[in-house]
């Protein structure tokens, strides 16, 4: 691998199987975008990614295993997410309300709603999510 610059990691959910499932979707093309809440990014501080921002894809292992480029960031309400994002997330949805179900049930999970220091943390049609798509423009090869 040639010297780059240290990219911004991207971490899908939190370390495990479910991000290993996410981490193999996006090298297998089927995942090219996402959905996170803007109420962790407020959480955390951080800017919304722009378009053309680079990152390391990072897998369970703490790996950088691909080099991810957003392609466009949308910040919408829960309510209006629509059909085509939810597809493109990879995970075999074939209905919004199936992407919505799973997302509910990770964004009400003890992990995020730590994360987002409150512990009676939901969500309803109001709630402002980040849809962002992204390409892969590098696969890294694996450590030795």
């Amino acid at each position: 691998m040639e010297n780059r610059e240290p990219l911004k990691p991207l971490l899908f959910v939190f370390p495990g199987p479910l991000r290993d499932q996410l981490v193999a979707a996006v090298l297998a093309g089927a995942k090219v975008s996402t959905s996170g809440l803007l109420a962790e990014y407020e959480a955390e501080k951080e800017e919304l990614p722009p378009v053309g921002e680079r990152s390391a894809l990072i897998d369970s292992d703490g790996r950088e295993v691909a080099v991810v480029e957003v392609t466009d960031v949308r910040v919408v309400r829960l309510g209006d997410v629509d059909l085509q994002h939810a597809i493109d997330e990879g995970e075999g949805w074939t209905t919004v309300a199936e992407w919505r179900a799973s997302h509910e049930r990770f964004w009400h999970g003890e992990e995020m709603r730590e994360a987002l220091g409150d512990p009676d943390f939901t969500v309803d049609d109001d709630t402002m999510i980040v849809a962002e798509r992204f390409r892969v423009v590098e696969v890294l090869e694996p450590l030795g």
